[in-house]
């Protein structure tokens, strides 16, 4: 989307030439700041961030490569347009040389001035946007929650104020969403010296269980060679996370049960109890309580593990965080791969928002890396659903129009204006639209 609130600064010493360039612009919807000079122009632009720089190449004093050259250092992403007389290509591949965004030669006509400062201004905006994501970032620290949404908001604070106590936790989310990331910043936050010990328990068949959360003993079974020592011993003074924890047997759910009360474990093939420090961080992607209401789990574990949970959202929850999540996501790509980290267009984003990421976080971290290279996304934009018994076009439409408009919510922030340009949406049009789809502005901003 371009950002037409940003000036556009003009420079021009034939105040006719400049009267009549800025008006042409002004007509285009763009404001205009105009000079007669350079060294004005400079000036301004160490007060002011502009959008893009008009100049003409003969000015007095100052030439417009020399003030190409200077605003360049002031801000090496302003896109700088210079003005050239008929005939100037050497002066024309000089300047796209030293960085100038693009030249117009003289005559032009003014559609062709405010078509190559809309172009200017798009990728400026786009710029500017990155550049405030990677400060959030950058303000952020390392914290690998990341998210500005009311819900992730509210999850660093149950984060922060949870993280030195010794509570157990339950962190419930689809596949994806998080549940790891959110285990080790639960540990990294904690203070515990001790080590993050990760299990999932989806991924290990149900005889090697027991031996692998608890250890054994020599001789413990055929094949026991040596004492092993399990997850829980590893996780002493640390915390263990375990993944999946719905797919646990039954049978040692009660063992976990027995730990989790008492503190202590027993190797498999040994008598001894062994006392265990650790938090436990169990985490799921279906609901335990129905899961033990259908006899899948235990109901004591459950009320066991239910003392604090926490709720992670899946992506298509939380769309406005797309473009954070993304950036921190090409940044951590572009130094993996050793690569400049790639700038995304504004049908990029709009491909994104109306996915519905079924994978959440982790498909996005996967669609990152391959953009970063320069793959194809593969995305498949999402279906709209028509109400239910409802087939006809005027719904699927009316559908269309509302699930467009809340991506628009949500990535302004509630901002009615802010979506109303998105939209390219007279405001008052989108206000009829808001109340005839009862949607209310209030419930994106964050």
């Amino acid at each position: 989307m371009t950002d037409t609130s940003l000036p556009v600064f003009l420079v021009e010493d034939d105040p006719v030439v400049r009267h009549g360039c800025a008006q042409a612009l002004r007509l285009a919807g763009f404001a205009v700041t105009d000079f007669g000079d350079a060294e004005s122009a400079l000036a301004a632009l160490g007060r002011e961030l502009p959008g893009a720089l008009v100049s003409d190449v003969r000015l007095p004093g100052r030439d417009g490569l020399a003030l190409l050259r200077e605003a360049l250092q002031l801000d090496p992403e302003l896109p700088v347009i210079l003005v050239t007389g008929h005939g100037d290509v050497t002066l024309a591949v000089q300047a796209m040389r030293e960085g100038a965004y693009d030249f117009i030669e003289k005559p032009f006509p003014s559609e062709r001035l405010a078509e190559v400062v809309g172009r200017a201004l798009e990728k400026r905006s786009l710029q500017l946007e990155n550049r405030r994501l990677r400060e959030q970032l950058d303000a952020g620290g390392d914290s690998p929650i990341i998210g500005q949404t009311p819900a992730m908001q509210n999850l660093r604070r149950l984060v922060a104020a949870l993280a030195p106590t010794t509570v157990d936790i339950l962190l419930n989310g689809e596949t994806g969403c998080g549940k790891e990331v959110v285990a080790r910043a639960i540990h990294a936050a904690s203070g515990r010296r001790g080590r993050f010990v990760a299990l999932n328990c989806g991924a290990l068949p149900e005889n090697v269980f027991e031996s692998e959360i608890f250890g054994h003993e020599s001789g413990a079974f055929t094949g026991a060679v040596k004492r092993r020592i399990g997850k829980f011993e590893l996780a002493h003074g640390g915390t263990l996370f375990l993944d999946e924890i719905e797919s646990m047997p039954l049978n040692l759910q009660v063992k976990l049960l027995r730990a989790l009360q008492e503190r202590t474990i027993e190797r498999l093939g040994g008598n001894e109890p062994i006392p265990v420090e650790c938090r436990v961080i169990a985490a799921s992607k279906v609901d335990l309580k129905a899961e033990s209401e259908a006899g899948r789990f235990r109901s004591d574990m459950y009320y066991r593990l239910n003392v604090v949970s926490l709720d992670l959202p899946p992506l298509r929850a939380r769309k406005a965080d797309i473009p954070l999540l993304m950036a921190r996501f090409l940044r951590e790509a572009a130094d993996r791969f050793g690569r400049p980290a790639p700038d995304w267009t504004p049908a990029d984003l709009a491909r994104w928002q109306r996915y519905d990421w079924p994978g959440n976080v982790r498909e996005l971290r996967n669609v990152a890396e391959r953009y970063c290279l320069g793959l194809e996304d593969g995305l498949e934009p999402a279906t709209v659903e028509p109400p239910a018994g409802a087939v006809s076009l005027a719904d699927v439409v009316e559908a269309a129009e509302k699930a467009c408009i809340e991506a628009a919510l949500n990535r302004s922030g509630g901002q009615v204006i802010k979506a109303a340009e998105l939209l390219q949406l007279p405001r008052k049009t989108l206000y009829d639209k808001l109340h005839r789809h009862g949607l209310d502005p209030e419930q994106y901003r964050h």
